[in-house]
């Protein structure tokens, strides 16, 4: 069966145009549809006026593009837009772009909802619908940069892995979906500027290590004990924090990398300054920094967002010894926040 063209590599795309025209074809006229499909980023084949009539016609009579459709786009007063984009299966995901001066950074889903059942995470209520395909995670973003007229050589674009879902439980199409991000020939971002984030999957943070093309690491830490974390984030049952912290020391950073921790700070839960005083010993020997959240709010979670006041005490401690930040929230107005994509609908 012919698949859509987003999502294919150059070897793939080669067969698909073939296959359109009942031969093989010169090898160009594949790297033109590759070209014009992630550099130029078009929209609609008709755009590819490089390419002959009848061919144009051939891939446009398959399935297409396989571009996710825009549902609906809510904006932010911070400049900040969540996208409800539908699939070819008419399932949905969520897609934000965090526009600032100097850079954008697009937010993207790995999979139709999450299986991992973090307490304090809305995406968590809507369980796990089915792993995105590379061209999925890939048509996220150029959907989203056509939308917003960002040129294929736009400076300082960023995309992580931090929407809806575990990227590492969907880690072949992850790979891929890496490899047609960073290619020179493909949409051409930087390497360092992509980076999954996960809630800790052990045997599938040392898979990735062993490739040469990937994200960077971030890894969402939110507690500083054992048992704190299996309370909210019951995965740790199964990968316990010590294990963790083992694969994390063990993980083959490149000479440019550092780990990253997340941190979720919950009012009166996990935001002491004995927890920050522990989060310090556990990392202590670890290449890292740690990004500081204060809870984003959402119906059904059941933890309330700390003190500005206590965030930055928090952040004094820990940045005594390791290199911390507090992540802005973005979008938290439209649901576009961390932890809060849960297709929400409607006005706000």
């Amino acid at each position: 069966m012919a698949e859509a063209l987003i999502g294919l590599d150059l070897v793939e795309m080669q067969a698909a145009v073939d296959g359109v025209a009942g031969g093989r074809v010169p090898a160009y006229r594949a790297k033109q549809v590759y070209d014009a499909v992630y550099r130029q980023r078009v929209t609609n084949l008709s755009q590819i006026s490089t390419l002959p009539k009848q061919l144009r016609a051939g891939l446009a009579a398959g399935p297409g593009l396989g571009l996710p459709q825009t549902v609906q786009r809510f904006d932010s007063a911070d400049g900040t837009r969540r996208y409800l984009l539908r699939l070819a299966d008419g399932r949905t995901v969520e897609t934000v772009l965090m526009q600032e001066a100097d850079r954008h950074t697009f937010c993207i889903s790995s999979q139709v909802g999450c299986p991992v059942n973090c307490r304090f995470c809305l995406t968590a209520l809507m369980g796990l619908e089915r792993n995105l395909t590379a061209g999925e995670m890939v048509g996220q973003v150029l959907v989203v940069a056509a939308d917003n007229r960002l040129p294929a050589d736009v400076g300082k674009l960023n995309v992580v892995m931090m929407g809806q879902g575990e990227p590492l439980l969907n880690l072949d199409n992850v790979l891929k979906a890496t490899r047609l991000l960073v290619d020179p020939d493909g949409v051409g971002l930087s390497e360092r500027r992509l980076t999954l984030s996960t809630s800790g999957i052990i045997p599938k943070i040392k898979e990735l290590g062993r490739h040469s093309i990937r994200p960077k690491l971030a890894i969402s830490l939110n507690a500083s004990t054992e048992e704190q974390r299996r309370e909210l984030m019951p995965i740790t049952r199964k990968y316990h924090l010590k294990d963790l912290l083992d694969a994390c020391k063990a993980y083959p950073l490149r000479p440019w990398e550092r780990l990253t921790f997340e941190y979720v700070l919950l009012k009166a839960v996990n935001d002491t300054g004995d927890d920050a005083r522990r989060v310090v010993r556990l990392l202590a020997h670890l290449k890292c920094k740690v990004n500081l959240i204060a809870l984003n709010p959402g119906p059904g979670i059941p933890y309330e967002t700390p003190d500005a006041e206590r965030v930055a005490s928090f952040q004094a401690i820990v940045r005594r010894s390791i290199p911390c930040f507090v992540r802005k929230p973005r979008g938290r107005d439209i649901y576009a926040a961390c932890g809060q994509l849960k297709r929400m609908e409607g006005s706000f």
